[in-house]
């Protein structure tokens, strides 16, 4: 089968693809036609590198940008396993992930390059750093230059060969992240399915809210490629920015976290008075609970029937959908099961959740045919999650009468801050690497901002005289910015029970109390 974009480019070769519009005044944008040579040209540098269909990792590393749009088709299009780094990461981090996920070609902004230059050392098994956008720093190449001089025909690749498959890094219950592989053919008919449940069309135009590397924001635009729909870029968001955008390209459908959103709806009135977003049909809400009071007031400012939620994660896909008419009459609800999918609620026991209501929680497990495939090098930590062919992430919820599904807790200690998934054991462990700390819990607490914020409990060692600043600078050494604490307590010792494991429960209580939810 011809890829997507090779389709789009005979059937409809003058539509615009996608547009990359800056704050500057600088817009670029390319058709269909222009998009599929770029991306051939692209997927022929790589092959030429020495690539192999269904064999190479690759990762990629940059802000939005036609660069990364042609980068996600020209794997898509040679089989490649596509790899996105998120580029607040530390060096560290960085480091970890390029060289766990066995890449050899990084594709890199130029903005970022200076990144893997410092790295370099940590990353043996990298042989080819490309990078767009900027000049290259000696010892990488000029993708940009490598595109000019390449052919913009069709790659030749094995005919049998499957479409690129992604590996999306979450952050990992152990303390190192997990490569999610989620192979590129995977959960097409689901993903039709959740097209017409709801009603996309060809006619949208899409721009995500957050940056691509993200499963949500770079998920749906797979969907506005298959679709053929015209993607707006934002490079970095800005709540302004972000308007001006919506209104001048009457863009219709996006995905966000709470938090983008949260920052649009508190601008001044006499500001959003200034832009029309009438043209918003499908904001899918994501990445984190989005609160009652902030769906109040995103309705207060968009289209009534353009508000969807999704439950979903980067391993198991998108799970439940909350339509627009279900907002106001299901608080607290992220919906009913998707099309395709199956949701079973197990207790602490391994047996199946009856009942119904705040009464009957349980562990969420998920069957449906877009279920990733494994943890990469890490298939214990896949069988760990599995339970009678289910898959789970952790969370805790129960079910209405109706069907209607609520997530009240998680039995992982995961935080989801701003929309970015957070795990305390990467920072605990970090944190406790300073030769005076002795221990550290790491937990979510509520923030009306951010939805959570990190906490540390902090037990530092017999006489050291540690402070909070002195946490934080070492925390900044070691972790992305995100995922700092933006608060600390000092405790003399940690509640644990009989066996040595730390009560994070009690830790959290006094932060969540008279709350309903615990996430």
């Amino acid at each position: 089968m011809p890829d997507v974009l090779t389709v789009y480019a005979q059937l409809q070769p003058d539509k615009i693809a996608v547009i990359d519009d800056r704050p500057d005044g600088t817009v670029i944008s390319l058709t269909y036609a222009e998009l599929e040579q770029r991306t051939n040209r692209l997927a022929n540098v790589l092959l030429d590198l020495g690539a192999r269909p269904g064999e190479t990792k690759v990762i990629w590393c940059g802000q939005n940008s036609i660069g990364v749009v042609t980068m996600v088709g020209a794997a898509r299009k040679i089989g490649l396993t596509a790899v996105p780094l998120n580029y607040r990461l530390s060096d560290e981090e960085a480091a970890y992930v390029t060289d766990h996920c066995d890449a050899t070609i990084v594709y890199v902004d130029a903005e970022f390059a200076a990144m893997f230059d410092r790295i370099r050392a940590e990353v043996p098994q990298v042989s080819t750093v490309l990078v767009f956008d900027g000049d290259a720093p000696a010892g990488m190449l000029s993708a940009d230059s490598l595109m000019d001089a390449a052919s913009p025909g069709e790659p030749e690749i094995p005919a049998a060969t499957e479409a690129g498959s992604t590996m999306i890094y979450t952050s990992g219950t152990t303390g190192k992240p997990k490569g999610a592989f989620r192979r590129g053919n995977s959960g097409v008919a689901q993903a039709g399915a959740l097209v017409a449940h709801i009603g996309y069309s060809p006619d949208d135009i899409y721009m995500p809210t957050g940056p691509l590397y993200h499963s949500g924001p770079g998920g749906f635009m797979g969907v506005a490629t298959a679709l053929g729909q015209t993607i707006v870029l934002q490079r970095k968001f800005n709540p302004l920015d972000w308007l001006r955008l919506v209104d001048k390209h009457r863009v219709t459908s996006t995905f966000s976290a709470p938090t983008p959103i949260r920052m649009i709806c508190a601008l001044p009135a006499e500001v959003k008075a200034k832009y029309d977003v009438s043209s918003m049909r499908r904001m899918i809400a994501n990445a984190a609970p989005w609160s009652f009071a902030l769906k109040q007031m995103y309705l207060a400012d968009f289209p009534a029937e353009s508000l969807f939620e999704v439950y979903g994660s980067t391993e198991l896909g998108v799970n439940c959908v909350l339509l627009p008419e279900d907002q106001m009459r299901k608080p607290g609800s992220c919906g009913q099961p998707s099309p395709m999918v199956e949701i079973k609620l197990f207790d602490d026991d391994g047996n199946e959740v009856i009942g119904t209501g705040p009464g009957h929680p349980g562990e969420l497990y998920v069957k449906s045919p877009s279920v990733f495939a494994d943890y990469y090098k890490q298939h214990d930590k896949f069988e760990a999650d599995s339970k009678h062919g289910y898959q789970t992430v952790g969370d805790i919820a129960y079910l209405d009468d109706e069907g209607f599904v609520y997530i009240c807790d998680r039995k992982k200690d995961m935080i989801i801050s701003g929309g970015m998934n957070i795990y305390p054991a990467e920072i605990e462990a970090a944190l406790e690497a300073h030769v005076d700390i002795y221990e550290a819990a790491v937990f979510g607490i509520p923030s009306e901002e951010w939805g959570e914020t990190v906490h540390a409990v902090v037990v530092q060692r017999e006489g050291a005289g540690l402070t909070d600043d002195d946490v934080y600078a070492h925390a900044r050494e070691k972790l992305a910015g995100y995922k700092v604490p933006r608060s600390i307590t000092w405790s003399d010792e940690l509640p644990k029970t009989g066996s040595g494991k730390i009560l994070k429960r009690e830790l959290r209580a006094p932060f969540w109390a008279g709350r309903d939810s615990k996430v």
